[in-house]
C-alpha cells in the first residue's frame, strides 16, 4: 500500500470516527445559538475528554506521552477533518502549548514519564513563571534565584502574571541559580510542584474585572534537583525557545474565531440594519469586511505556517509575526466591536445594564493586554527587524 492509499483510508477512518461521536450541538455555529450555555459548555467538555482520550490534543506525540503516535502527515490529514466538522482548536494551555514541545524535546526519560502525559490528557494544570515585578520585558534581570543545598534547590523571589497560579498543579520556572555569572548565562528552569511549602498565591484584579493573573511569591522553597529542566544555566536558551511556541499561540487570538459568539458582519447587521444581505452603513461595511478578510487570512498563514512547521521547514521567528499581527488585529477587532454598538458597548454591571454589552466591553478591555503578554509588540517589531529583515542595529 503506498503513501497515499494509507492516507486516504487514515483520512477516512477519521471523518467517520467524527462523524459518529463530534456532538451535534457542537457543530454549525447556529444550531448551538439556541441551545442553553451550560448544555454547550457540558458537551465541550465531554468532547474534550473524548479527544484528549484519543491522544488529539498532542497527536504527534509518542503514546506512552499520551499521544496520538502520528506522523506529520497523519497529523496534517488529521487538523484537516478537524477543521472541516468545525472543531476549534483546544484553549491555549501552559503546559500543552507551552512546556510539553519543549519538555518533549530536552526532558530526561524520566522527566517525560512523569509529566507528558498529564498534559497530553490535560490533567495536570501548569503556570508559567517568567515575568517579575522589575522583569518584563527585560526577563533576563529576573532576581528570583534558587540556592543548591544537597538535593535540593531552594527558591526565593517573587512571579507576577502568573496566569492560573491558583488552580494551577505546577510552575514551570526561570530561575537565578549563578549570581556572578552573565545575566543571560545564571539563569535556570525548574518544574515546580504548587503544593510546595513556601508558595503563596494571590490573584489580581484586572481593568476588566476578574482574571488569571496572579503573583507568585516563593519564601524558602524547596524543589528536588530532579526537577531542573536542561543543564544547570541553560534557562535562557529553554525560555527563548518556548517563547516561540508562546507567540505563536498568542498570535491565535486574531484568527477571528469567535466560537458561538455573535460574528461582526451578524452585530453589524443586528446594530446598523441591513440592505438585503449587505451592512446598512458602506463605511462600517468596508471595515468589518476587511476585518473579516484579514482574520481569514491570518487563519490560512497559521495553518501554512504549522503544515511547514510538521515538515522541519520555516524560520524560527514566525512566532513574532504571527503574535505581533493577531495581536493587532484582535485590538482592531474589538475596537470596530465597540464602534458597532455605540453607546450599547458602555456596559459595566448593576442593574439596568445589558450581559452581552457587558461582556463586550470586558473584552474589549483586555484585548489590550494582548499587545503586551508574550513579549510586547516593540519587542516583536525588534526581534523581526534584526532577525528576519536583517536590519542594522
Amino acid at each position: 500500500m503506498n503513501n497515499k492509499t494509507a492516507l486516504d483510508n487514515f483520512r477516512t477512518d477519521i471523518a467517520g470516527w467524527l462523524d459518529e461521536w463530534y456532538p451535534a450541538v457542537l457543530r454549525p455555529l447556529d444550531a448551538a445559538r439556541d441551545m442553553q450555555p451550560e448544555t454547550v459548555r457540558n458537551a465541550e467538555r465531554r468532547w474534550q475528554r473524548l479527544r484528549a482520550e484519543q491522544g488529539w490534543l498532542a497527536p504527534t506525540w509518542p503514546r506512552e506521552y499520551g499521544g496520538a503516535g502520528l506522523d506529520k502527515d497523519q497529523a496534517r490529514v488529521l487538523a484537516q477533518e478537524l477543521r472541516r466538522v468545525g472543531v476549534r482548536p483546544p484553549p491555549i494551555s501552559a503546559g500543552l502549548s507551552l512546556l510539553g514541545p519543549v519538555l518533549l524535546q530536552r526532558g530526561t526519560p524520566e522527566q517525560k514519564l512523569r509529566h507528558l502525559p498529564g498534559i497530553a490528557r490535560d490533567e495536570v494544570m501548569w503556570c508559567q513563571g517568567y515575568s517579575e515585578p522589575g522583569a518584563g520585558s527585560d526577563l533576563a534581570s529576573l532576581t528570583t534565584h534558587a540556592v543548591l543545598d544537597g538535593d535540593h534547590f531552594v527558591v526565593d523571589g517573587q512571579k507576577i502574571w502568573t496566569s492560573h497560579a491558583d488552580k494551577a498543579d505546577w510552575m514551570f520556572c526561570l530561575v537565578r541559580t549563578d549570581l556572578e555569572a552573565p545575566q543571560h548565562e545564571g539563569i535556570s528552569f525548574l518544574l515546580i510542584d504548587m503544593k510546595t511549602p513556601g508558595i503563596s498565591v494571590a490573584p489580581i484584579r484586572l481593568i476588566s474585572g476578574p482574571s488569571a493573573f496572579c503573583q507568585t511569591f516563593f519564601d524558602q522553597v524547596r524543589v528536588p534537583k530532579e526537577n531542573l529542566l536542561g543543564k544547570l544555566g541553560e534557562g535562557w536558551t529553554i525560555a527563548k525557545q518556548l517563547l516561540q511556541h508562546e507567540r505563536q499561540a498568542l498570535g491565535s487570538i486574531g484568527r477571528g474565531d469567535l466560537g458561538r459568539a455573535q460574528t461582526l458582519p451578524e452585530l453589524a447587521k443586528q446594530e446598523l440594519g441591513s440592505e438585503g444581505v449587505r451592512i446598512a452603513d458602506p463605511v462600517l461595511r468596508a471595515q468589518v469586511a476587511q476585518c473579516e478578510l484579514d482574520s481569514l487570512a491570518l487563519r490560512l498563514t497559521m495553518n501554512r505556517s504549522a503544515d511547514a512547521a510538521s515538515a522541519g521547514r520555516g524560520g524560527d521567528h514566525i512566532a513574532s509575526m504571527l503574535k505581533l499581527y493577531g495581536s493587532a488585529l484582535t485590538n482592531r477587532r474589538h475596537e470596530l466591536m465597540m464602534t458597532l454598538l455605540g453607546a450599547d458597548g458602555l456596559g459595566w454591571e448593576g442593574p439596568g445594564f445589558d450581559d452581552a454589552a457587558l461582556r463586550t466591553t470586558r473584552q474589549w478591555l483586555r484585548a489590550k493586554g494582548n499587545a503586551i503578554e508574550g513579549g510586547t509588540n516593540e519587542i516583536q517589531r525588534n526581534v523581526i527587524a534584526k532577525r528576519i529583515l536583517g536590519l542594522p542595529e
